[in-house]
């Protein structure tokens, strides 16, 4: 059914994205699809890591790590933007393309009095991917 799903990660909130993992995980298992996990980050140094390259080695750290403890084919994906908080929709959206996604598996919140306003990143993925969304509470 779907050749390659993406799930997009923070590698500072690792824990709090177990759902949306399990999930990805259940459908990758079902069809035997490989999982691509992206994170977005600046290229300026930071708390989790200091050059690019250093991202790119945790973030494929952690998809070897998933990789062994579920059984399933998975790889990193590492975008970069100036400023990831507010360009991460835009970063997200260039990794579908840049990996050959056609399936994503988000974490998102419930909805807020301010999603009404402002959309979650789920919800903005969901709304201007041309690929298939899951998104996971």
């Amino acid at each position: 059914m779907f050749k390659k799903i993406l799930i997009p990660i923070d590698l500072n909130h690792v824990d709090t994205l177990e759902k949306a993992v399990s999930t990805g995980v259940y459908l990758a298992k079902a069809d035997n699809i490989p999982i691509v996990f992206t994170a977005v980050a600046s290229t300026v140094p930071g708390s989790l890591a200091h050059t690019p390259d250093e991202f790119r080695a945790k973030l494929d750290a952690y998809a070897a790590s998933q990789a062994a403890k579920h059984g399933v084919p998975a790889s990193g994906h590492a975008a970069f933007a100036h400023d990831p908080v507010a360009e991460l929709e835009d970063a997200l959206l260039k990794a579908i393309d840049e990996t050959g996604a056609d399936l994503v598996v988000m974490a998102t919140h419930a909805p807020k009095l301010t999603d009404y306003f402002w959309p979650s990143n789920g919800g903005r993925i969901a709304s201007h991917a041309d690929v298939s969304v899951f998104l996971v509470r």
